[in-house]
């Protein structure tokens, strides 16, 4: 199972006697899990053309006296799982200066102490874009700052006695959630309610941003309350500020450089010898379709850990970093009159010493590598990007489309969101002549496109069984958008990993067309032997397994979302193997038909065989029949079994997959079983299911 990109694509604690909640979930990540950084952008490069920087240190905790140095009254904090956060934070950032003309700084809220936040003087202000992740929970660089704001002892610097710590602290929030979890900017709502309730005053209305619907433009909206409500609270006369664009990176082209200081798809500090989200681990990888007599595919993937120093548990995730396809990165080079200088090396770096990371990525680096490996150009251009870049059209009519697509959201959504077009695609609209765009300065393309980031996939493996190599389970992504039937939009991980299985078995799907990538990687390092590699790191997870492998437990995962189950079976199959007590394991799993894309459908027999008794995997093929069936019919053909495991007997409730539809026909079936098996009433049915998740016992692991 993958958890996309934006771009299309809990832990059973139990704790005797009273302990506040804020020190059950710090105990149970710092103590039980463990941490990893979610920060996926590089934050090391090379300093000068000849000689690698050496690792940028970690910066001042004091954020009030960085920014009393610089000059500062604004400071952006982001916490970002994916970099969308980040990139909002470093967009409003410079907004903030060069529109309103008051000097800002972004932050990653895990480089700075928080604490000091009741230092901050009265005339500045501190935002927080902060997204929700999981089950409401932080995204990893924010867990440090999360865990003491709702912790029982709330102390900061000053550290009196003062019940309203924060009553100088002016701030401003933009939560980016999604509707259709549970928790929605749960994050971000909680961040908001404790600050006021510690004495903070929020400017302006607290933005939220859904990206089932349109995250983009969510929080185009709310700036526009948002501005206004800054400018009073600063007292901007923003009749008299200068809007005249500002650099906010250096470009230069390099004529002689020591080859050995060069990045060329690298990722992190080439000096940093142990391996993280910051720097993933080149891993080994072997993979096989699991896919028979269907037009897709879908690999599963084993991942060699033993000389990485990762350790995982079961249901964590496994994030694979991708590359770009060639003819993407072509395409860009070919619109922006880049393509006979592909291979021209430059150095980039931020222009602002206070900006949270001196260089985009990796450098010095070729304008190749930056197109192919660090950044997102299959991503839809934002509205203001488009605004920025239509000056540079070659004509007054691809000028005027630029215009409108930057202006008009309903024509945006047509013609860029909904046929999820990237920006050489839009560009090619506005002009399709090669080189159209070549007057466009590099630095707004490094300014207007987002980092590339991994893509995380649920683990499918059991860490007790396999501590040495994880597997992953991803269908190749591609699909025709309702509004141009006619293009194919490919995904970008998946068949990035269906390039490397092309490339390791030459016969594979021949005759048939996938995008090409360069899978030999950086120094033709990640391709040896006809042996693939990828660079990978491993993002913990709270969907676990009871801890005592009695308990029973209930998973639906259709599709990829069975993937976890596979992790899980195998695990509860281990135990039962080595004498552990096991309770009853149903698996309730669907897909198109038996004899297409049934998941691992030779290993079933023998795992619940293993396990024995009530355990057993439960079917549901939607094209085998007159009528279509769904897991939740099945488990509706089960009721009074599975109320009695949850009721009865205390079962565990997993549930992997879409979340839009399956995980919510699911709920509304426990719901269900609550009150005809129960005897409760609409209401506490919907409360005793709200219950089970409150203790860990009802987890998902959802996307949509």
């Amino acid at each position: 199972m993958t958890n996309p990109s934006p771009m299309l694509d809990t832990l059973d604690i139990v704790f005797l006697g009273t302990i506040g909640l804020g020190t059950v979930a710090w105990f149970a990540r710092k103590q039980l899990f463990g941490r990893f950084s979610g920060a996926s952008d590089s934050k090391s490069a090379a300093s000068t053309a000849t000689k690698t920087a050496p690792p940028i240190k970690r910066k001042e905790r004091n954020f009030v006296k960085v920014m009393q140095d610089q000059g500062r009254r604004v400071i952006f904090f982001y916490g970002s799982q994916t970099g969308t956060a980040e990139d909002y934070a470093a967009r409003m950032a410079k907004e903030c200066s060069q529109n309103y003309g008051i000097s800002a700084m972004t932050a990653d809220i895990e480089d700075y102490d928080l604490t000091y936040l009741d230092t901050l003087p009265e005339d500045c202000l501190a935002f927080f874009v902060l997204a929700t992740y999981g089950e409401g929970e932080p995204t990893d660089n924010a867990v440090e700052f999360w865990d003491h704001l709702t912790g029982d002892d709330v102390v900061f610097s000053e550290g009196d006695e003062d019940e309203k710590p924060l009553k100088n602290l002016r701030y401003v929030v933009f939560g980016l959630g999604n509707k259709t979890y549970e928790h929605y900017n749960a994050v971000a709502r909680q961040v908001d309610q404790k600050l006021t309730a510690l004495g903070a005053t929020r400017i302006g209305e607290r933005g939220e941003g859904d990206d089932d619907g349109s995250l983009e433009e969510d929080f185009l909206a709310w700036q526009e309350n948002m501005w206004p409500a800054f400018c009073e609270a600063l007292g901007v006369d923003e009749s008299n500020v200068d809007k005249e664009r500002t650099a906010v990176f250096s470009v230069e082209e390099l004529e002689t450089v020591d080859e050995e200081s060069v990045y060329h798809g690298e990722l992190g500090d080439k000096n940093q010898r142990h391996f993280d989200a910051k720097k993933p681990y080149p891993a080994k990888v072997t993979m096989h379709d699991l896919f028979s007599n269907s037009d897709r595919h879908c690999l599963h993937v084993d991942i060699d850990i033993s000389e990485s120093g990762f350790k995982y548990l079961t249901g964590d995730h496994v994030a694979i970093w991708p590359t770009n396809s060639e003819v993407e990165v072509q395409r860009l080079a070919g619109v922006l009159g880049m393509a006979d200088k592909l291979d021209t090396i430059v150095m980039v770096k931020a222009l602002d010493d206070t900006a949270s990371k001196k260089y985009p990525f990796p450098v010095p680096s070729s304008y190749r590598s930056i197109f192919r490996h660090y950044l997102d150009i299959n991503v839809a251009p934002t509205r203001p990007l488009l605004a920025g870049l239509a000056q540079f059209a070659p004509s007054e009519q691809g000028k005027a489309f630029l215009e409108r697509l930057s202006k008009d959201k309903e024509e945006y959504k047509h013609v860029v969101a909904d046929a999820c077009r990237n920006l050489a695609e839009v560009l090619q609209l506005a002009d399709g002549q090669t080189g159209a765009f070549s007057s466009i300065p590099f630095d707004y393309i490094v300014e207007g496109i987002s980092r590339l980031q991994p893509r995380y996939y649920s683990i499918s493996s059991s860490a007790m069984e396999s501590p040495s190599v994880i597997s992953a389970t991803a269908v190749t992504l591609s699909y025709n958008p309702t509004t141009t039937p006619d293009r194919t939009v490919w995904g970008v991980g998946t068949n990035y990993l269906w390039a490397l299985h092309q490339a390791t078995y030459k016969d594979s799907d021949k005759g048939v067309y996938h995008p090409e990538y360069h899978v030999k990687g950086p120094r033709d390092a990640y391709f040896t032997d006809d042996v693939p590699r990828v660079p990978i790191h491993v993002r913990k997870s709270n969907f676990k397994l009871p801890r005592n492998p009695s308990v029973p437990v209930i998973m639906v995962g259709p599709g990829t979302g069975v993937a976890p189950f596979r992790g899980f079976v195998h695990e509860r199959a281990f135990q039962k193997g080595h004498g552990k007590p096991v309770g009853t394991t149903l698996l309730f799993y669907g897909c198109r038909r038996s004899d297409e894309d049934f998941l691992y459908r030779d290993e079933w027999p023998g795992l619940f065989e293993t396990l024995g008794g009530e355990s057993r995997i439960i079917t549901a093929f939607s094209r085998e029949g007159a009528e279509k069936v769904y897991v939740q019919h099945r488990l509706r053909e089960n009721a009074q079994q599975v109320w009695d495991l949850i009721d009865k007997q205390g079962a565990y409730i997993y549930v992997c997959g879409d979340a839009k539809h399956m995980a919510k026909d699911v709920q509304s079936s426990f719901i269900e079983f609550a009150q005809t098996y129960g005897g409760k009433d609409a209401d506490q049915a919907e409360q005793y299911v709200k219950s089970l998740r409150s203790k860990g016992r009802y987890q998902e692991d959802v996307w949509s």
